[in-house]
């Protein structure tokens, strides 16, 4: 199975990937729900500020959707299409996760529980409900894990990792989300990306009739030869 072997091949990224949202986990479950907001908040300079404003918006979606449409202008349908779905896929999950549990964010938490937590970044609109998962962070993981297995490369496996955890990283640091959202959104994300590369690459669920036709001749053919 091509999937298998793809994500074998490209164990850099996996297995640094899941190793750090396991020691996210355990860091989650050893501090309190504010003690670990307060460890990732402790340090807030003006410079960071003003650069997280604006880095966490490549985690709304709109970053996969122009890369999905720069794939397919480039005649790369099957890119296109893994990207594409990986976003819905995530899109749906999130969506329906945030439904389900209706978790409060981070500035309504501290406000049910009394706790004063005053730095939150000018310019940003902060929410209430719908905490977990994290949104920004699922389609970031999608879009970078989707990235490493259609291109096939391990030397873009760190910085696509890279961009994905920032944009989760950014996700706490302004105060919209608590850890265990991100690291609920990142696993999500990769998920949902490998659920799509292998629809497209291995199921070949989208693949047009014209080709199915195609290759089910082939295959007649080739089992008629004689051994």
């Amino acid at each position: 199975m091509r999937t298998i072997k793809r994500l074998t091949k490209l164990h850099y990224y996996f297995f640094t990937a899941i190793s750090i949202l396991l020691l996210a986990l355990i860091f989650n479950f050893s501090f309190s729900k504010t003690d670990g907001f307060l460890i990732f908040n402790r340090f807030h300079p003006a410079w960071l500020d003003i650069s997280f404003r604006y880095i966490t918006n490549l985690g709304d979606g709109l970053i996969s959707i122009l890369a999905a449409i720069i794939l397919l202008a480039i005649r790369k349908k099957k890119k296109a299409m893994t990207m594409a779905l990986a976003y819905i896929y995530s899109g749906l999950l999130i969506q329906t996760a945030k439904r389900i549990f209706h978790m409060p964010r981070p500035k309504y938490y501290f406000e049910q529980t009394l706790f004063q937590y005053n730095h939150f970044v000018e310019g940003i609109s902060m929410h209430n409900h719908n905490s977990f998962p994290s949104g920004h962070t699922a389609s970031a993981f999608a879009l970078s894990t989707v990235l490493v297995l259609v291109f096939k490369k391990n030397k873009i496996s760190f910085y696509c990792l890279f961009f994905a955890f920032l944009i989760g990283y950014s996700r706490i640091y302004l105060a919209q989300h608590f850890l265990i959202d991100v690291i609920f959104g990142a696993i999500a994300g990769i998920i949902c990306a490998i659920l799509s590369y292998h629809q497209v690459y291995d199921l070949k669920l989208f693949r047009s009739a014209k080709l199915n036709r195609r290759y089910k001749q082939l295959k007649i053919s080739n089992q008629a030869k004689p051994i």
